[in-house]
């Protein structure tokens, strides 16, 4: 058997497991109950809302190429964005997520290097946004964390945005430059090249950013409407359950922290730490003894349908040989 096949088979007796789990340990007396009052449409507006979110993650791909002096059409970026849903599943800490992307770029006729550059910035444009978004979220809701302070939630989150400021005026000045190769003359060689790499993709990136902020900004708010369709899956879910009275605003920020956490997770995926999150975020929430359902069908909606939907693209473009290669 392939390592390909090894993995699938490891992803999906991980999923089947977690999926049971979670289901098993959160059903009660009152779920069955709460799942005849379920309404099917729901479902139908929650594919509608991460469609609306994967079509704006694809037209945010197609405008970052086109800042950066390339052109991609948006089926290409619609590939690229689905291959990362792929192979992210398939690696630990989702690292082949930038692999496939960097893969369906070139193959879209767009340079090593540059597309390096726009997948680090597509990255770090989304995170940028969720980051923007923590303290408003933490001035809303008094205990988004059980026995974690908001006000420490908060602090974190400046604290990094702060970093992030500060690189980036860093990089843009070449402040760092004399900071990055006393760094690189105290490691190996090996890893010197990787970090003097990995730095000069960062400058690079950075560079993109400053070179047209106003397409930069557009990118920025798509990134944000892209974020946000995708995470309206669980309100979606909830209003199917008979819940009107929520506090959507709350519901909404939950989500945004928890896959805020999700970019920093080692499992593929975010496997279960995603439901575990989910779980302990929405359990006074949504109805009694359906939160563990709920957890299942997001992570569903959100994740296992655009990884077969990249799997096919994968096959499509790359050829069933692919799967084949270490």
């Amino acid at each position: 058997m392939s390592n390909f096949y090894k993995r699938l088979a490891i992803l999906i007796l991980l999923v089947l497991v977690i999926s049971g789990s979670v289901i098993y340990f959160t059903v009660d007396i009152h779920t069955l109950t709460n799942l005849t009052v379920f309404q099917p449409w729901s479902l139908a507006l929650a594919v509608l809302c991460v469609s609306i979110g994967l079509f704006l993650d694809g037209s945010r791909l197609m405008h970052l190429v086109h800042i950066s002096h390339e052109e991609i059409t948006l089926g290409e970026a619609v590939q690229v964005v689905f291959g990362n849903y792929f192979l992210a599943l398939l690696t630990p800490g989702a690292t082949g997520g930038a692999v496939a992307q960097l893969m369906f770029l070139r193959h879209a006729g767009v340079p090593t290097g540059k597309a390096t550059v726009l997948v680090f910035v597509r990255t770090v444009v989304s995170i940028l946004f969720l980051i923007l978004c923590l303290p408003f979220i933490f001035m809303h809701d008094s205990h988004i964390l059980p026995g974690v302070s908001n006000e420490y939630l908060a602090g974190i989150s400046i604290a990094a945005f702060l970093i992030i400021l500060f690189l980036i005026l860093g990089m843009k000045s070449k402040m760092l430059n004399k900071i990055a190769v006393r760094i690189a003359k105290k490691l190996s060689p090996a890893r010197r090249r990787t970090f003097l790499k990995g730095y000069r993709d960062t400058q690079n990136a950075v560079r993109l950013l400053y070179a047209s902020p106003w397409a930069m900004l557009f990118v920025f708010l798509e990134s944000g409407l892209s974020l946000i369709a995708i995470y309206a899956i669980v309100p979606c879910l909830m209003l199917g359950l008979g819940v009107t009275d929520a506090d959507w605003y709350a519901v909404m920020g939950k989500m945004i922290f928890l896959n805020m956490l999700l970019y920093f997770m080692p499992t593929p995926g975010g496997s279960g730490i995603a439901e575990g999150g989910f779980v302990l975020l929405f359990t006074d929430i949504v109805p009694a003894g359906t939160v563990g359902i709920v957890a299942v069908c997001w992570r569903f909606i959100a994740e296992y349908i655009p990884f077969l939907i990249g799997f096919y693209y994968t096959i499509k473009v790359f050829g069933a040989g692919f799967l084949n290669k270490k």
